[in-house]
């Protein structure tokens, strides 16, 4: 197939993504999740970012994280590129014996396995954080109730998303429009914070 504006393995990223996300919601509404990968995927558009490899990454960069398909079942579908740049967008949860690790410390160890990430996996990171701070954001001006969401203070989520952010543009300029993008926004949700937009 040569048509330039379909991509085959987008669409199986799609299709995966949809199957192993049904019935899923994004936090604290009934918001189908799919819209989540979704979005990343069209923010990473919209910043140049193009290739069939990136998009089918953003589509599924939770499935390994959030449902029970695991990385080696996506390297049986996927090609190699994909699987890696969503191995280092994965976040582990758990720890070998399924204990629940530490919001703090699961988070740093995440922004450490980013800072060694290839850079697309890292505009992926950031085209991700921009869409959930985009949301945060939207939902606070909306007048909806946000914090209680998350397992940490609004103080610390917005740390995270700092630092996030900052390891994963490094000094890669490709990155810098999505990284102002979410400081940007960042900003937006800190100033909520400080008037105690809670």
């Amino acid at each position: 197939m040569n048509e330039p504006f379909f991509s085959p393995l987008v669409e199986r990223a799609m299709r995966v993504a949809a199957q192993y996300h049904q019935g899923q919601t994004r936090k604290a509404s009934d918001i189908p999740y799919l819209t989540h990968p979704a979005s990343v995927a069209a923010i990473l558009l919209k910043a140049g970012f193009q290739s069939e490899d990136i998009l089918a990454a953003a589509l599924l960069h939770d499935v390994v994280e959030d449902t029970d398909l695991s990385l080696e079942d996506l390297a049986n579908e996927f090609p190699e590129p994909v699987v890696l740049f969503v191995a280092a967008l994965t976040e582990e949860k758990q720890t070998g014996d399924g204990k629940k690790i530490p919001w703090k410390e699961r988070k740093l160890h995440h922004i450490e396995q980013i800072a060694q990430a290839p850079l697309q996996a890292r505009a992926i990171v950031l085209a991700d954080k921009l869409h959930n701070l985009g949301t945060m954001v939207f939902d606070l001006e909306a007048g909806d109730e946000l914090w209680s969401r998350f397992g940490a203070r609004p103080e610390e989520v917005c740390w995270y998303h700092r630092t996030m952010i900052e390891s994963a543009t490094q000094n890669d300029e490709p990155l810098f429009p999505l990284s102002t993008a979410c400081i940007n926004l960042l900003d937006v949700l800190e100033s909520h914070v400080e008037k105690g937009s809670f």
